[in-house]
């Protein structure tokens, strides 16, 4: 199938590659020439603008992009929307909020385009393993995609969830479950750190992986990295977030149900990004305040 592909960052043109190695065709377009270079290497052809792209696919035509959410996704769509006709799809790869897809699918829709998002997982791994896709779209426009996301994700690694949006939305929740699940290892391993016995923390990790309840990936890449570095010394504790665990929270509060886990996991997050806190200065005030408990002085 030829594909045109929008976004060769680090998971995009590792899913170029991917789709090339499978036999697809891929018309290559990104704003970093180097990227593009890297996608020609591996045999797409790459392009400088969004109108060589769709001029290079044969219709009915299929984009899909891997571009960071927000205004460079929408930029993206706004422009491919007045170069594309009637019957072409947009597939929308990255992180987007399932609210905005059903708002682009009214617009497209409303020009004779389809509109497909894939919440996609995987990272860097997913070039050789495969990526889980999490597929929402009109069924007709998502079954013309299938030899794509056959190629892309491993034996029975994708699925069609629903209709637009379900498939961010699905990815949304996959990932707040995912800032759960990684504090629950960072905790544990941080108390074990601290007992009173000399634990090897990789042993204990590879351990868990054979039979245990707890076995994952994740366990397997926090064991990589305890192997790599035993106290962490090259990593600083600040955590970033790319807004899906907000946005995890923000449905629940919408809908009224309760995720404590994930919603604390989320805040630790924040934590882990204040240094010397208002808030902790405050506390430890009242305390001298209150029982003239001492204070470390600043």
């Amino acid at each position: 199938m030829k594909l045109g592909f929008v976004g060769l960052g680090r998971m995009g043109g590792n899913m170029v590659t991917r789709l090339l190695r499978g036999g697809h065709s891929v018309v290559a377009h990104d704003v970093d020439a180097e990227a593009l270079r890297a996608a020609a290497s591996h045999g797409a052809r790459g392009v400088t603008t969004l109108t060589e792209l769709v001029e290079a696919l044969p219709p009915p035509r299929a984009v899909w992009l891997m571009v960071p959410a927000g205004e460079p996704t929408e930029k993206a769509i706004r422009e491919l929307t007045g170069l594309l006709a009637a019957g072409d799809a947009v597939v929308d790869g990255g992180n987007t909020r399932y609210k905005d897809d059903i708002r682009r699918a009214q617009e497209l829709g409303a020009r004779g385009l389809h509109y497909i998002d894939v919440g996609t997982s995987g990272g860097i791994w997913g070039l050789e393993d495969g990526y889980c896709l999490m597929v929402g779209g009109p069924q007709a426009a998502v079954a013309r995609l299938a030899p794509i996301l056959q190629t892309l994700a491993p034996t029975g690694g994708y699925l069609h969830v629903g209709g637009v949006g379900a498939g961010h939305y699905v990815k949304m929740i996959h990932n707040g479950v995912e800032y759960a699940l990684m504090q629950a290892y960072a905790e544990g391993f941080e108390l074990m750190r601290g007992s009173p016995y000399a634990l090897d923390l990789p042993r204990i990790a590879a351990l868990w992986n054979n039979g245990s309840v707890v076995r994952s990936w994740l366990l397997e890449l926090a064991g990589a990295a305890l192997t790599d570095d035993p106290e962490l010394q090259s990593v600083k504790a600040y955590v970033e977030d790319s807004g899906e665990g907000r946005w995890t929270v923000e449905d629940a509060v919408e809908k009224a149900i309760p995720v404590p886990t994930i919603t604390a996991a989320l805040f630790a997050r924040f934590r882990s990004r204040r240094d010397n806190s208002f808030a902790d200065r405050l506390l430890a005030a009242l305390r001298h305040k209150f029982g003239g408990h001492p204070v470390r002085r600043g």
